[in-house]
């Protein structure tokens, strides 16, 4: 199953573990494929820079540019297809561009405005516990 995992759901499973953790642990024993594009890491690099941060970057023992290059290396990363306006902030047309880019069959996201959008050309966007309990049941349609 390929999958684009939005930027708030990577920083939550690589700072805080929890249910999101299980989405990338799922990459890592092949269940799923993961896809991101530059965009998304730059904007990954910019969330986990926050001072708010620091001390779980810290317990990590590892650089931020050490922590999103593992990621860029568990996920494939892809060019954004451009897309027209699509999400209610424009920001998250990336994470459309980049599922269209990745021929992806899920977006997962916890933003609540991108999660109206729904679906778009196939693509269905659901919350962290949605795509757990999708995988889990090997749901592709």
């Amino acid at each position: 199953m390929r999958v684009v995992l939005d930027t708030n759901v990577v920083a939550s499973a690589i700072l805080w573990g929890g249910t999101p953790r299980l989405l990338l642990n799922a990459a890592r024993e092949k269940r799923i494929d993961l896809f991101t594009s530059t965009p998304l890491l730059a904007e990954l690099t910019d969330i986990l820079g926050r001072p708010k941060f620091d001390k779980k970057i810290a317990t990590a023992g590892l650089s931020i540019d050490e922590i999103v290059d593992g990621y860029a290396r568990l996920a494939a990363v892809v060019s954004p297809s451009p897309v027209p306006r699509i999400a209610p902030d424009p920001d998250d047309d990336v994470v459309l561009g980049t599922a269209l880019a990745a021929r992806a069959f899920l977006i997962v996201t916890g933003d609540k405005a991108l999660l109206t959008v729904g679906s778009h050309e196939g693509i269905r966007l659901l919350t962290v516990t949605q795509a757990i309990d999708a995988i889990a049941a090997g749901s592709t349609g």
